[in-house]
């Protein structure tokens, strides 16, 4: 089973994901941690994406699209994957969608966790005060909250018309989420 997993910066992707590669046995690909994996690695594509990154540049398509590849290609992983942060576009949902038949793979389940503009402020606060993050800021969350909302509304979109999206109000406590994810998860 592949899932992709939506919500906006502080709706708990994270905290949802762990919760899920660790009850159903899956594995978490967040694009971030590819990208990190090839910097720390000191890899020629490492090089190429830090030095990216430090112009402050976004990675291309074809470098993330790469990676993700590599990732879908690996039997251990293979209909065992969560998509933390991809895709992100719509030109990413179709490559996705390329890459999974490519290997005989697809989407499953698509969640988004619904969390509204306050109370993303708010859990934002409270992570910078616990986690210490540069870039926890209120400022930060709203503009990052109002980028995902614009970027990723025509992939949701998408997902909804394939009837692969499921809402999650993401509003209530990390247990219920838990809870309504599981139930949803079990019917696939």
């Amino acid at each position: 089973m592949n899932i992709v997993i939506f919500g906006p910066p502080g709706a708990g992707k994270g905290t949802q994901s762990k919760f899920i590669v660790n009850k159903f046995n899956l594995y978490q690909l967040s694009t971030g941690d590819l990208l990190r994996n090839e910097i720390k690695n000191k890899t020629p594509l490492g090089s190429k994406i830090s030095s990216t990154i430090n112009s402050g540049e976004l990675v291309s398509d074809k470098i993330v699209n790469d990676l993700i590849e590599k990732f879908i290609s690996n039997d251990n992983y293979k209909n065992k994957i969560i998509f933390d942060g991809y895709p992100r576009n719509l030109k990413q949902a179709h490559n996705l969608n390329e890459l999974l038949n490519k290997y005989d793979q697809k989407i499953d389940l698509v969640l988004k966790l619904s969390v509204s503009l306050e109370t993303i402020k708010k859990r934002i606060l409270q992570r910078q005060t616990i986690e210490n993050r540069d870039d926890d800021s209120e400022e930060i969350a709203i503009k990052r909250y109002k980028t995902y909302e614009r970027s990723t509304e025509p992939v949701i979109e998408y997902y909804k018309q394939l009837n692969l999206l499921k809402a999650i109000d993401g509003e209530r406590s990390i247990d219920q989420i838990n809870k309504e994810i599981s139930d949803i998860i079990s019917l696939i």
